[in-house]
């Protein structure tokens, strides 16, 4: 069962607001890393390069805990708790939306030749915080 999120959480998501991800290792041990957000209905997508760690992990164990702490308002933040879907279909224009979200350039131009760019789409099962 798919979890909402609240009309602040989605503002934020749709602004600027960084994310930080966390997901399973091998080892069980948690991995975090700051991620740019999109939202689409109630997902939330970021983007990923096939092969890094985040992806390995997300293939391997499909849990994933994602955080908002908005900059302007440190004491206010929220969780979403879910799965992931990964998929290399539409990759490369995830990651030019969020290079001009995010940095108002149009094509992201910091991945290697060989790279493969991934779509993680979280659907929320829980959302908590406060907000």
């Amino acid at each position: 069962m798919s979890a909402q999120l609240s009309d602040r959480a989605k503002a934020l998501i749709d602004g600027k607001s960084f994310a930080v991800v966390s997901t399973i290792q091998p080892d069980g041990s948690p991995q975090s890393s700051v991620v740019w957000v999109k939202r689409d209905g109630e997902d939330i997508l970021f983007s990923t390069v096939e092969g890094r760690r985040k992806h390995l992990n997300l293939v391997k164990d499909p849990r994933i805990t994602l955080v908002v702490n908005p900059p302007e308002s440190p004491y206010e933040y929220f969780e979403v708790r879910g799965e992931v879907s990964l998929t290399t279909e539409g990759g490369r224009e995830l990651i030019n939306e969020l290079a001009l979200k995010y940095r108002g350039e149009e094509v992201y131009n910091w991945d290697g030749p060989e790279d493969v760019r991934v779509v993680v789409r979280i659907t929320p099962r829980k959302v908590v915080g406060s907000i």
